[in-house]
């Protein structure tokens, strides 16, 4: 993460306020005019990777800047070819050695339109980059720009070769930088989800090649990338690569594609699936899937709780954190969404549900109160997730897990859907539910969210988690224990820790309040004999010793 890297996080702070002096300084257009040119930086590395390792091994590339380029408004003309751009200078290495004024006219009127067009008319990135506009209004601030980028990078790649830390969530990690620089931040319910607990959330519900992954509110893709990255990381470990040592949270993580085949990539281009309904964060996605080597990523601008979203039962993971906005509108909600509410929270929960196929897992982030709602709404969600769905865990989460964003505490929810809706129910799906406390994340819960030493209680969950043998008995006592499906029907499908938690106390022994009292009237008047003390009357030395005549 970028706080623990000061390198790395001065220079977004530079990045930052130099958009901030140059005139944009709505975050969110910052954030996407950054992540532009940061998109156009990856480009061009990733393409002079993937042509020096077809070098290396003979296989064929064709580089997205090899020909010319014919911008569409040229394209119906009598001689469209006089129109032709050469794609070669539209690179980022290419026009970063411009001068400031050149440089600013080309990638308004050449760059940025070739990348907007780069996937053909169909694709999904096209149909969304239709509206982007590039607004850097200074050739000064382009250049300072495409100065400070080139040494985030270099930064990275310095991390890289140092520390292991290969898989960069480059855009994430801006874009979470630059949230938290502004008061405002999360106002508009954009909380992007610490990597870290994206990289549990994969550790737990383990996704394979070939899983359709879904993430109904995806933001910037985080939840698609974790996932991403975590089967290539199984594929590299399959394909024999070796010594990959934990990352900075204590998991295993590669972006070496050594099991990556074209296959392979296709398949995950094919199976990652997010939408959101937030343009901006819509083409957020898409690019930064595509930073990561996803040519084609499937992000779509859906409203997925809306009477238009119609899919059902045809994924195999859902992970997500949805947003947690309060009511919506009751006139366009999905009529197939079986909780009767207007609240997101709980609708979006019911949605992942209905998205999951029969066996399909769900892990989801919700905020703790879902867990013990006493509205009609929430105790129905709970007895769904345990009626129709073997609810494997719940993981309570500390308050500070999404600071300096919000202080709301949260829980991971994760399920399997085992009945449809519209089946019946013969035996509850639930027999034991896994509970646990998480005290911390391996982060400070303040702010500032700095690295702490270990990995906090992260290694042990996965560890435990994936040991777990449920049993009618469970310690209660512990940070963690199993709540048989009998004692939470008890309970009106409450869910929270602090329901079935049996706290424990130390009986302590006091001293005699003629002793405390002795104690505070000599730290008062020192060493004093009883004779001079009599002497004493007023102030606070009086007082105490009124009261201690009168208990004796």
């Amino acid at each position: 993460m970028l706080q623990n890297n000061p390198e790395l996080r001065s220079q977004i702070d530079q990045l930052w306020n130099k958009f901030w002096s140059g005139g944009i300084s709505n975050p969110l257009t910052a954030i996407e005019q950054i992540t532009y040119l940061l998109f156009m930086k990856r480009l061009d590395e990733l393409d002079q990777k993937k042509q020096a390792d077809a070098e290396f091994t003979g296989e064929k590339y064709t580089s997205r800047f090899k020909g010319k380029w014919i911008p569409p408004e040229y394209r119906n003309q009598d001689d469209p070819k006089k129109f032709a751009i050469d794609k070669n200078t539209l690179r980022w290495s290419e026009f970063k050695r411009m001068q400031a004024e050149e440089m600013l006219t080309h990638v308004q009127s050449k760059v940025f339109p070739f990348l907007k067009d780069m996937n053909g008319e169909v694709s999904k990135f096209t149909h969304h980059m239709k509206n982007a506009v590039f607004i850097i209004p200074k050739p000064a601030l382009l250049v300072e720009a495409v100065k400070t980028i080139d040494e985030i990078f270099e930064i990275m790649e310095r991390d890289s070769q140092e520390k292991g830390q290969a898989f960069q969530d480059i855009q994430g990690d801006v874009y979470e930088m630059l949230l938290s620089e502004i008061a405002s931040a999360g106002k508009n319910g954009q909380f992007r989800t610490p990597r870290h607990i994206i990289k549990l959330m994969a550790e737990l519900v383990q996704p394979q090649l070939g899983h359709r992954i879904v993430d109904p509110a995806c933001g910037t893709a985080g939840f698609l990338l974790g996932a991403y990255q975590s089967i290539v990381t199984q594929l590299a470990v399959k394909a024999g690569t070796k010594d990959l040592q934990p990352d900075e949270d204590g998991f295993v993580r590669t972006s070496v594609a050594a099991g990556l085949t074209d296959k392979a990539q296709k398949i995950l281009s094919e199976t990652l699936i997010g939408f959101d309904i937030d343009s901006t964060m819509v083409r957020l996605g898409l690019m930064n899937l595509m930073m990561h080597g996803i040519d084609e990523p499937m992000i779509d601008y859906k409203d997925t709780l809306s009477k238009s979203f119609n899919q059902e039962a045809e994924y195999d993971i859902v992970m997500a954190n949805p947003p947690f906005t309060g009511s919506i509108d009751k006139g366009d909600i999905n009529e197939n969404l079986i909780i009767d509410t207007t609240k997101s929270e709980l609708l979006f929960v019911a949605n992942i549900y209905r998205l999951l196929k029969k066996g399909g897992t769900a892990c989801v982030i919700v905020p703790q109160g879902v867990l013990f709602g006493s509205g009609n709404a929430f105790k129905s969600l709970r007895q769904l997730l345990v009626e129709r769905c073997d609810l494997k865990a719940v993981i309570a989460m500390p308050s500070g897990v999404f600071k300096p964003y919000a202080g709301v505490s949260t829980a991971i929810l994760l399920f399997t859907k085992v009945y449809g809706p519209k089946e019946k129910v013969t035996k509850p799906a639930t027999q034991h539910v896994w509970f646990y406390d998480m005290k911390s994340d391996g982060y400070s819960l303040d702010d500032k969210r700095n690295k702490q030493p270990g990995f906090g209680d992260l290694q042990d969950i996965v560890t435990l988690f994936k040991a777990r043998k449920p049993k009618a008995e469970s310690d209660r006592k512990q940070q963690h224990f199993f709540v048989p499906r009998k004692d939470i029907e008890a309970e009106d499908y409450d869910l929270s820790f602090s329901r079935y938690k049996i706290d424990v106390f130390e009986e302590v022994q006091y001293e005699a309040p003629s002793v405390i009292l002795d104690k505070l009237i000599q730290a008062e008047v020192g060493e004093t004999s009883d004779k001079d003390l009599a002497k004493i009357k007023s102030g606070i030395v009086k007082e105490l010793l009124e009261l201690r005549d009168m208990i004796g």
